[in-house]
Formats: structure tokens, sequence, C-alpha cells
């Protein structure tokens, strides 16, 4: 049984999400403010978390990036009044997996924590080491190395940079990114994917710039409209 920690200052909404949520069998945390939040995590793993952005004491977005930090296996849904796609992607950003603006249907939620769930329990989406550059990628450890450091990846974007792998060198569709990483009956915006796609690229370069001199590392070169592809080497590195 899931364990799934709700963050929501809105009696009725939180009440709400607890009743279908345990009704649908999983157990049940909630909290209404970020300070709350972040205790409850210090002391428990949960698996998935639903994080409201409009608290009462921190701004969501800073509980989401703290929240990251401290649980950074732990799947983290926004659920938000805010529409700009400025304040999605921010979210997106500080660490989310997934984001739902309200009002929002209680069976798009279920059905988006199911195939969140799903893909977390089918873990590594290839079985064998890859290595390309100074980039490494340990499945089984679920750690990706830089020149011999680990780089903390998120768990979609581990599961990301994994499924480019398994295809390196090789164009990989959109639909496929979206049916292998996040579920193939996902039914939300595949926004989260460029916006993650975004975000694997600075940690790893990021990353590479910390080694002296840099690390080489495969590009994830972006096929408009079509996907996105891992370039690996071909040959030695120049002199």
């Amino acid at each position: 049984m899931a364990e799934l920690l709700v963050v929501e200052d809105e009696e009725k909404i939180g009440a709400l999400l607890v009743s279908a949520l345990e009704a649908n069998g999983y157990r049940v945390t909630w909290c209404r403010d970020g300070r709350g939040a972040l205790t409850a995590a210090r002391g428990h793993a949960f698996e998935l978390v639903l994080l409201d952005l409009g608290l009462p004491d921190i701004d969501g977005i800073d509980v989401c990036r703290l929240l990251s930090r401290q649980q950074p296996l732990c799947v983290v849904v926004v659920l938000t009044a805010r529409r700009e796609e400025m304040d999605v992607i921010e979210g997106l950003e500080s660490g989310a997996d997934d984001y739902l603006t309200k009002p929002f249907r209680m069976t798009e939620l279920l059905a988006r924590i199911r195939a969140h769930l799903r893909r977390a329990a089918a873990g590594a989406l290839v079985s064998e080491a890859f290595t390309s550059g100074d980039l490494s990628l340990d499945p089984a450890a679920r750690r990706c190395l830089v020149g011999g450091e680990e780089v903390p990846l998120r768990p979609k974007e581990f599961d990301l940079l994994a499924r480019l792998a398994a295809d390196a060198g090789r164009a990989v569709t959109r639909e496929a990114l979206m049916d292998d990483v996040w579920d193939r009956n996902w039914t939300g915006s595949t926004k989260t994917l460029d916006v993650h796609v975004a975000a694997l690229r600075r940690r790893l370069a990021v990353a590479a710039e910390r080694r002296d001199p840099p690390a080489r590392l495969p590009t994830i070169t972006t096929l408009r409209t079509h996907g996105y592809r891992l370039e690996v080497e071909t040959g030695p590195p120049d002199a």
C-alpha cells in the first residue's frame, strides 16, 4: 500500500483528497502548511506527494524544492490554481514531476497517481550499464556518474536519461518517451517532458563544468516536432 503526503491548506479540498485517496487504498498523511510537510517528510519516506502551491506559511515552490532534496526518490505532483505557463514551468523546475491545475477532476488525479506509482515500481528502463564519454549510468543502483562523480538526478530525470540511453544514437519519439518514462495511459500535458529534458541538460552541464578539464558528455538533441536523440561518441576524443 503506497504512502502519500497531501499538503493542502483548504479544508474542503484536503478532506476530499484524503477521503478519495484512502477509499482507493492509499495510506495518507495530511499537512496543512509547508513547515508541517517538511517536518513530516524528515521523519517518514513517502512514495508520492500532492503539493498545493498556495500555502499559508511558505511558498509552495520553495516547499517543492526542499522536499525534492529531502526525498529525491519521491514523486511530487503539484496542485495549483496558478494557470500562467511560467508558474507551471517554475513548479516543474523546482523538482515537481507533474502538475494539475485547480479545479481538477478526481478521476484524472487518481489516474495520474496510478501512472506515477506504476512507473516508479517498474524500475530501470535499461538493464545494462551505459557509458559514453565521461557519462556512466548504473541502472541497478540508479546512479548517474560524470567523470566518476555521482550526479543526483530526480526520478523522472534518471528514467528519461536511461530511456534515451537505451536507444542511444537513435531518434526517440515524444510519444515513446511519455509512454515509457511517465506511462502509456498518461493523460497529462507533454510540457512536462520538455521541462524535464531542459532540467536534465542543465544538471549534466553543471556537473561537466565542475571537472578540470570539463567532462565530455553525450548531448541530447531536440528533434523538432518528433522527439529527442542522445548523441554518442563514435571515435576517440580529439587530442
